[in-house]
């Protein structure tokens, strides 16, 4: 990152100058709007897990999420899976189905994604920005990506929905075919029909019209955040709610994708979107990219520390976390 900012004339001052005259007021806000999220995270969780605990503990729910995800800021992408193996532990149910959970939780993320980065290639294709080569790639592949993504999402979710239950039948056959031993038949079949009872809050029409208003909810809440930021930098930045929508749509999409001659990464796709696009100063572009990664992954830390130490949980070891749940 800094290598990417000295090759591009920083002036490290201007830099200093900016982040001093951040309206703290706007950053509470955005603190709050973050905290909210992780709540909103929890009432979707607690509505994909009906179908293997019919009122799991909101408490228990919310705790595991800010233990979750200030683990995937300390420790990386292996902290993924410490939110659902402590959920499991929590309420005494299987951790394959809250694996279950974990992938449908990501699978309605990816649409709401995608719909807010086609709303962004929408509105920028009708302006006359002059583009970068970079985000030149982005629309050249943006649009079949989004169309081909989204018929994916909807088609495991369709799977999901119809024909667990039969895949999990398949799946054993094949198993049973290849003559696998009764000890590792009854153990996977135990695994798949865990995940499979995961799976079956999409079989109710109440269930995943509940789900889709959380995941909708949660990316306000997330929308909220960016646009509280953008409102600290006070006059160096002029965002309306269409702006705050146009890059946090190519902020998802391009922390996904690596973009050619540039990778991925929040920072420095926030950076670049901010002085291709709408034209911001190097310096307050990366003052946002920085205070917005701090806001969403930084701050939640303290809590959830708190929280793990709390439930007798060492920080350390959550990486290995391997709680005793029922299978």
């Amino acid at each position: 990152m800094r290598l990417f900012l000295n090759g591009r004339g920083f002036d490290w001052r201007a830099f200093r100058a900016t982040l001093l005259a951040l309206k703290w007021w706007w950053l509470a806000a955005a603190c709050a709007s973050v905290i909210a999220g992780y709540y909103g995270r929890a009432l979707r969780w607690r509505v994909l897990m009906r179908p293997v605990k019919a009122d799991p503990n909101l408490w228990n729910l919310f705790s595991a999420t800010v233990i979750g995800f200030s683990a995937i800021t300390v420790l990386g992408r292996p902290g993924e899976f410490v939110r659902p193996y402590l959920i499991a532990a929590k309420e005494k149910v299987s951790a394959s189905s809250q694996m279950a959970a974990l992938v449908l939780e990501r699978l309605y993320d990816v649409l709401i994604v995608l719909a807010i980065f086609g709303l962004a290639l929408s509105r920028v294709r009708r302006s006359d920005v002059a583009l970068g080569p970079a985000l030149s790639w982005v629309f050249a592949t943006g649009g079949w990506l989004v169309g081909a993504l989204s018929i994916l999402v909807l088609g495991l979710l369709a799977v999901f929905r119809h024909f667990s239950a039969g895949l999990r039948r398949r799946l054993l056959d094949v198993l049973a075919a290849h003559g696998a031993a009764p000890q590792l038949f009854k153990r996977v079949d135990r695994l798949i029909s865990a995940f499979v009872q995961g799976m079956d809050s999409t079989r109710s029409q109440k269930a995943m019209l509940l789900v889709v208003w959380y995941t909708v909810l949660e990316w306000a809440t997330i929308t909220l955040t960016v646009f509280c930021v953008m409102r600290a930098f006070g006059g160096a930045l002029h965002f309306g709610w269409l702006d705050v929508l146009i890059f946090l749509g190519f902020l998802a999409f391009g922390t996904v994708v690596q973009i050619p001659g540039i990778g991925g990464g929040m920072q420095v796709v926030s950076v670049l979107v901010l002085t291709e696009l709408f034209r911001v100063p190097l310096e307050v572009s990366t003052s946002v990219a920085l205070v917005l990664w701090f806001i969403s992954f930084v701050v939640v830390v303290p809590l959830g520390v708190a929280l793990a130490l709390h439930d007798g949980i060492r920080w350390r070891t959550l990486k290995q976390l391997e709680p005793e749940v029922t299978i």
